[in-house]
């Protein structure tokens, strides 16, 4: 199999997420022209939030992005605040998606939407793909890629962009703490772990913020990355922008660090990793921070704060998504093992308060 036949593929359109095709070609005649008679809907697989589909007519291809049906909860599905993101970056940072149309008629599908160009590469998951043949040390220079792109992000000059009045960077770090605290008390289940030493130390560590004001990604993990299909070690997109804003750089990295397993971890934080950051050649904790302060000028002093963040963070999100289950809200039993992920991650977080693990 060669790189090529890796690339990630749309596909059939799940049941109850199909789209009103003539409405939309109604509506997109204008942005496309003649090429939205023929156009044809495809989805790609994954995701637990918004829904990603490919619009094709002919040769040409494009990315349409909605927010999951039956979702209330727009400032968690905010299409116009993405659309925005993306049509600051297009100038002055070449990794995110170009948008094309940005629609709030709720007549056409039924919610607010998007459609930006389509971008066509490798993406990594769970396990890392065998038939790429890469060595070690292609391994480890393709997985640093992936920071010197998000330390690409983190220098976009905010007034270039136009972003420079966006989002509410001043205090963002105490917001953080605070705000998914509160989630994580929200979340609570009786059989779930207690986070409260976590939750203490967070608040009792905080550092002081960088000082330093940037574009973030907030959930820049692997599989977000498109690498080129014929040179797997070139990052050419950035996906899923949906909580970017603009906030301390520092915490955007240990949001993506609190996904990073590597070898010397112990074994059941590894068997619990939704990517492969512990194969041979792949770069440890500390050459990522390394890079990433030589990348960015920024110094990562406090480090264990920003990690434990980061795991904390994806320990709330897991509860959160086992409580849907624990009070029936899904009955997906894949929702079930949240709760045991829950409890590895919060496990890794009372390591790094006991000193146990730094870096």
């Amino acid at each position: 199999m060669s790189a090529e036949e890796l690339i990630d593929r749309a596909g059939s359109i799940r049941e109850g997420e199909e789209l009103d095709l003539e409405t939309l070609k109604q509506h997109l005649e204008p942005v496309l022209g003649a090429k939205a008679a023929n156009l044809e809907i495809t989805q790609f697989p994954g995701g637990h939030s918004n829904l990603t589909y490919l619009l094709s007519s002919g040769d040409e291809q494009w990315v349409l992005r909605r927010p999951p049906f039956g979702s209330k909860v727009k400032s968690a599905h905010d299409m116009s605040r993405e659309y925005r993101i993306l049509s600051a970056l297009k100038d002055v940072y070449s990794y995110g998606p170009v948008p094309i149309h940005f629609c709030q008629d709720h007549s056409v599908i039924g919610c607010d939407f998007y459609l930006m160009n389509y971008i066509e590469g490798l993406v990594i998951r769970r396990e890392y793909p065998s038939n790429l043949n890469l060595n070690p040390e292609q391994i480890r220079s393709q997985l640093l890629n992936i920071f010197d792109v998000l330390g690409d992000l983190h220098s976009v000059d905010l007034k270039e962009a136009g972003l420079d009045d966006f989002g509410r960077p001043v205090g963002y770090v105490r917001r953080q703490v605070e705000g998914w605290s509160k989630r994580w008390v929200d979340a609570v289940t009786p059989d779930t772990v207690n986070c409260d030493i976590t939750i203490q130390w967070l608040h009792d560590n905080m550092p002081e913020e960088s000082g330093k004001h940037s574009v973030i990604h907030n959930d820049y993990k692997l599989d977000n990355v498109i690498f080129d299909a014929k040179n797997p070690l070139q990052v050419i997109g950035v996906l899923d922008w949906e909580m970017s804003t603009v906030g301390d750089p520092l915490m955007d990295l240990g949001c993506t660090l609190g996904y990073w397993v590597q070898t010397d971890d112990p074994d059941w934080f590894r068997e619990a990793r939704t990517m492969p950051s512990d194969i041979d050649g792949a770069p440890k904790r500390v050459e990522i921070i390394s890079r990433f302060q030589e990348r960015t000028g920024l110094s990562v002093e406090n480090f264990p704060f920003y990690f434990c963040f980061g795991l904390f963070r994806l320990c709330v999100i897991g509860q959160q998504i086992y409580y849907r289950y624990y009070h029936g809200h899904t009955n997906d039993e894949r929702f079930a093992g949240f709760l045991s992920k829950a409890h590895v991650l919060q496990r890794m977080c009372e390591m790094i308060i006991a000193g146990e693990i730094e870096n």
